[in-house]
């Protein structure tokens, strides 16, 4: 049996709810190349569902490196920890941006171990953050 697409309707309606920013690195759509995913929190291959608790507006790079993974292991600490949940968590409880606002840093095991998975701080999303910044675009508000 095929996966049924997400809908239109649905794409539109998470986006609007993540200020149509990734909902975990924080990146503009209206600057990205490619255009936004709907990522599956918990993936269809463990489980997960098309309900909207488990849906979340990203962008390729981090839906990408997320793949099919819910936790990763904490830099700091070693230990697996599970990712950032947008439907769940509050990113700033999380994150927090560097002084400059290209890099995001993990506060908790949660959050660094997100960093790490998707690699929030890969070298062409800071570089973007760096140009946006310069431009008044960036952190998004």
């Amino acid at each position: 049996m095929s996966e049924s697409p997400i809908s239109s309707r649905v794409r539109e309606l998470l986006a609007q709810q993540a200020g149509n920013c990734c909902e975990y690195c924080l990146s503009q759509s209206a600057y990205s190349p490619d255009p936004f995913s709907v990522d599956h929190i918990i993936p269809r291959a463990r489980g997960g569902s098309d309900a909207w608790d488990n849906l979340a507006f990203a962008c390729m790079g981090c839906n990408g490196r997320k793949s099919m993974a819910v936790s990763e292991f904490d830099p700091t600490t070693g230990e697996e920890e599970r990712l950032y949940n947008p439907r769940l968590d509050t990113w700033s409880m999380h994150f927090a941006w560097s002084p400059d606002f290209t890099q995001l840093i993990g506060l908790t095991p949660v959050g660094r171990a997100t960093i790490e998975r998707l690699g929030l701080n890969r070298e062409g999303v800071v570089n973007l953050r760096r140009a946006l910044t310069q431009l008044d675009r960036h952190p998004p508000r």
